[in-house]
């Protein structure tokens, strides 16, 4: 079969004027960016308003591993299934970041015949929505630390600085850097540190926005550092909100592109879900409910990061929560999660497979604990054999859960009629819908919730920092925000190596960020990194571009 760069070069591509068309979208309503990539001005939300909001679908998964899972293929070929359907479908998913293309992905736009395009576009600078993001974070930090060479009039405590810069590229070498060496002209000397740019809270703070004004309310409340009395210092303090949201003025647009079979999509934002909250802009998501009968999205990482985010986090932004749930599997992964090794994958083990199920059934427990219907779809590769198939449909069905074998990665839309058709009548009723927990609930009680109710764990640790911080975030009037636990993605514990469902395990949070302008508190556990590193042998050792221009190496 052709490689995913191969699929998406040979494909004819709709002028975007006409994916627009296919849900109300007249010329003066977008803004192009080339014949195949547009913006939606924010002025489009207010015109549809009145439009009757669509159904949500969300796609979340298993812990990740690295035979793969596909919740972009699925999400990307479940939409154009409803589309060949007859159904105004849209899908909104998030902006990759250059770190994991450049790293380990190698492209993050779906894959097969269930991909967006333009796929070279959107896997490298898009419409430049990231590299606004890295300008603005970036603007931040020089404006702060002017401020301390000009005499320091705001009394910043240069040992209290929480506010980094930014990169969006995997740099281990920048995560702590020291800076203002060279003398006094120099500004003043002090630890210093990168994160990756989704990682920054004005990648958070875009993708909660509601609008331009609110844009510039949260950025003006972000906290960039503490006084020597201990006092916040704030985006707004420094005085700078407003020529930060001038940067950002067009990247918080949403942006409209295509699926390989002319399906509109939204792209949009880009948060990791495990060290942020893992989904597209609230702004994506709200247009296209306005604009399609039926939306597709999707969370980063598995239900127990991106999934539990989207339902605690996000829905709060959107007023909106899904109609239904698709936790995506392979049996590959599901064999991992049993115990089998990599290399032994294409190899039929019905008892590996009977083992990693328990990943997915407290997956597809905590969706339903929510109140929501949830669908499995086994994303299927050729090496699965009818009897594993026959082992998960049946474990999966004795919970009252039904599933799907997509095909999408071959077939496109084709190979999603069958989730399609059983996610519909799903949509007909009203879910019963509810938080984890309540916002009014304390710190430390929500991250024990998220902890024993979720992850299946039984015991909370705080640092000696984190319950200081925790004090701090109280006495500051911060407690009612939600939590964003920030943990590895490849297991339900803080310890990767924690495969399958463990339990009785204990959790440590070492750290509390308080991320006001985006409106939650991150719980840093084990020893997640908000910049990642590059493997031994990063996939851009395969990239390159021909003299005509034609790329090779993405997939």
């Amino acid at each position: 079969m052709k490689s995913d760069i191969e699929i998406a070069q040979a494909a004819t591509m709709t002028p975007i004027t006409e994916i627009a068309e296919k849900v109300g979208l007249s010329f003066a309503d977008i803004e192009l960016y080339g014949k195949y990539k547009a913006k939606l001005p924010l002025d489009v939300l207010k015109k549809f308003e009145t439009n009757k909001e669509g159904k949500l679908i969300l796609v979340t998964s298993i812990n990740p591993t690295p035979a793969g899972e596909g919740k972009s293929t699925v999400t990307v070929g479940l939409a154009d299934a409803f589309a060949q359907k007859g159904t105004r479908v849209m899908v909104a998913l998030r902006e990759p970041s250059l770190g994991p293309v450049m790293g380990v992905k190698g492209g993050a736009a779906g894959g097969g015949y269930a991909q967006v395009l333009p796929m070279e576009d959107i896997n490298l600078h898009f419409t430049g929505d990231i590299h606004a993001i890295t300008t603005a974070n970036n603007a931040i930090a020089a404006f702060l630390d002017n401020s301390l060479h000009q005499g320091n009039p705001l009394q910043i405590d240069p040992r209290r600085i929480i506010w980094k810069r930014v990169l969006d590229l995997n740099d281990r070498a920048l995560r702590h850097v020291t800076i203002g060496l060279g003398g006094p002209l120099n500004g003043v000397p002090r630890e210093d540190g990168f994160d990756i740019t989704v990682a920054s809270e004005i990648m958070a703070v875009l993708c909660l926005a509601t609008s331009l004004e609110d844009l510039k309310e949260r950025l003006a409340k972000i906290v960039i550092a503490q006084r020597y009395d201990r006092k916040p210092v704030t985006v707004g303090d420094i005085g700078v909100a407003g020529a930060i949201t001038m940067l950002l003025k067009d990247a918080i647009k949403p942006n409209l592109v295509q699926t390989i079979e002319g399906t509109p999509a939204l792209i949009h934002g880009g948060p990791f879900a495990n060290i942020a909250h893992g989904c597209n802009s609230v702004l994506a998501t709200k247009t296209a409910l306005r604009l399609a009968d039926v939306v597709i999205t999707e969370a980063g990482f598995g239900a127990d990061l991106g999934g539990e985010k989207f339902l605690d986090i996000k829905t709060r932004q959107l007023e909106k929560t899904p109609d239904a749930v698709v936790i995506v599997a392979t049996l590959r992964a599901l064999k991992m999660h049993g115990g089998v090794d990599k290399t032994d994958l294409t190899l039929e083990n019905k008892e590996a497979v009977a083992r990693g199920f328990a990943n997915l059934k407290r997956h597809i427990q905590n969706m339903q604990a929510y109140g929501i219907p949830v669908v499995v779809a086994l994303n299927q590769f050729e090496s699965d054999t009818e009897a594993e198939i026959e082992v998960l449909t049946q474990l999966t069905q004795d919970l009252g859960v039904e599933i799907s074998l997509t095909q999408v990665f071959a077939k496109g839309g084709k190979g999603g009629l069958d989730l399609a058709e059983k996610l519909s009548p799903m949509l007909q009723e009203k879910a019963d819908f509810h938080y984890l927990y309540e916002l009014e609930t304390s710190i430390s009680d929500k991250i024990n919730k998220i902890v024993t109710e979720i992850y299946g764990g039984y015991k909370v640790n705080f640092s000696d920092k984190a319950k200081r911080q925790m004090r701090e975030i109280e006495e500051n009037g911060w407690a009612q925000l939600p939590i964003c636990m920030a943990k590895t993605q490849y297991s339900f514990s803080d310890q990767p190596q924690l495969l399958a469902a463990p339990e009785g395990f204990e959790i440590t949070v070492r750290e509390l960020i308080p991320k006001i302008g985006a409106g939650f508190i991150v719980a840093l556990l084990g020893n997640i990194m908000t910049m990642p590193g590059l493997p031994k042998a990063p996939a851009a050792l395969k990239m390159d571009v021909t003299n005509e221009g034609k790329i090779s190496g993405l997939f």
